[in-house]
């Protein structure tokens, strides 16, 4: 079992190069640094695959493959971040909690992971592969084939995403996606001519009301307008509105219906058109995709809990494949996305010691 002096400083490393979505060269940076790490650690190299968001690190054991350890590094906060929220350890209440940009989630699961596959025998490491893409926070668009790729090679495959509260794991996933519907309406003099124009921002409102009903939360469905733009200066009558729109989905059919309901929807407005764009791009994660894998868990960890969530991961990928799939394996800790962020360091030697217990038993 590592040190916790060697995985904070591990983590330490990871956090200390910001690795923004989209940012290549920052990316870039990340992917290098997180390989030399694996390499150090392992004593084998991981393979940068090149992506138009930057690169993917995938490392093999170099045996037949039996499970997929799975997680990102790219992360949502923009350059600048770790001046202003430095990595750092501090106490509260008795506990330690480092802190840092990209901390949660979620370069504390990548740290552990590591360390889980360098603690096991030569044998059982040699069929365990690792991928950490560069674009999951931003939809996974570039590395949707390689990570579905080696999921199906390898059989399994464990989500190294942060765990739920407590420290519970994450069996099951709602699928969802992001819609945004434009509306075009016609400019006009607010003061002089406002008759003339077709306000734009007017019919959003509309479209906000009827989207807002869509939603089924007996179902597990939540449709949500998120983000609104309109208009251009005080004085004119908005020509055009763009209203975001976060859509969740516990059931596969759930996700059509609100689909076509989007597709459907029709100006309130005369000389108004509307505009959908998006869709429901990730499938739910069922709690059948983690039946085979979480008595694993619960044999290494004897209590552990086990919680279906409305967050989205690349699990939601993979258990769509027909993969099993376990999420949550990282880090306990919380804040994720936000200026708060952090983790319990305490508790990750026995997250480390939770993924190996998993990785013996699957492998033995």
């Amino acid at each position: 079992m590592p040190g916790l002096d060697l995985l904070i400083d591990d983590l330490r490393r990871l956090v200390e190069v910001e690795s923004p979505s989209h940012d290549v060269a920052a990316l870039t940076a990340s992917a290098e640094a997180l390989a030399a790490l694996i390499l150090e650690r392992t004593g084998r190299p991981a393979v940068l695959v090149d992506g138009p968001d930057g690169p993917h690190v995938h490392w093999s054991g170099g045996g037949a493959p039996g499970v997929l350890l799975l997680g990102h590094h790219d992360t949502v906060f923009p350059l600048g971040t770790l001046a202003a929220r430095p990595f750092a350890v501090t106490a509260e209440n008795e506990a330690r909690r480092a802190i840092g940009p990209g901390v949660f989630d979620m370069k504390a699961g990548i740290v552990q992971a590591i360390h889980a596959v360098a603690g096991l025998p030569a044998e059982l490491a040699a069929q365990v592969e690792m991928l950490f893409t560069a674009d999951e926070e931003v939809g996974a668009t570039t590395s949707r084939e390689l990570l579905e790729a080696r999921a199906l090679a390898c059989g399994n495959v464990l989500v190294l995403e942060p765990s739920a509260d407590g420290g519970a794991l994450k069996t099951a996933r709602k699928g969802g996606g992001t819609f945004e519907v434009v509306v075009r309406g016609r400019a006009a003099h607010a003061g002089l001519e406002p008759e003339n124009g077709r306000n734009a921002l007017v019919e959003a409102a509309h479209q906000v009301l009827a989207i807002n009903r869509l939603g089924a939360p007996e179902l597990g469905t939540t449709v949500t307008p998120t983000l609104a733009h309109a208009g251009t200066a005080e004085n004119v009558v908005p020509a055009e509105a763009r209203v975001r729109v976060d859509v969740r989905v516990a059931e596969l059919a759930e996700g059509h219906r609100v689909e076509q309901a989007m597709s459907r929807l029709a100006p309130v407005t005369p000389d108004v058109t509307i505009e959908v764009l998006g869709r429901v791009g990730r499938p739910a994660m069922p709690p059948a995709a983690s039946a085979p894998l979480f008595p694993l868990a619960e044999a290494a960890q004897p209590g552990i809990g086990g919680v279906a969530v409305g967050g989205m991961s690349d699990g939601n990928f993979t258990a769509a494949l027909g993969v099993p799939t376990l999420d949550g394996l990282g880090a306990v800790g919380g804040g994720a996305h936000a200026d708060h962020e952090w983790v319990d360091v305490d508790t990750m030697p026995a997250r480390v010691g939770l993924l190996a217990g998993i990785l013996r038993g699957l492998l033995t």
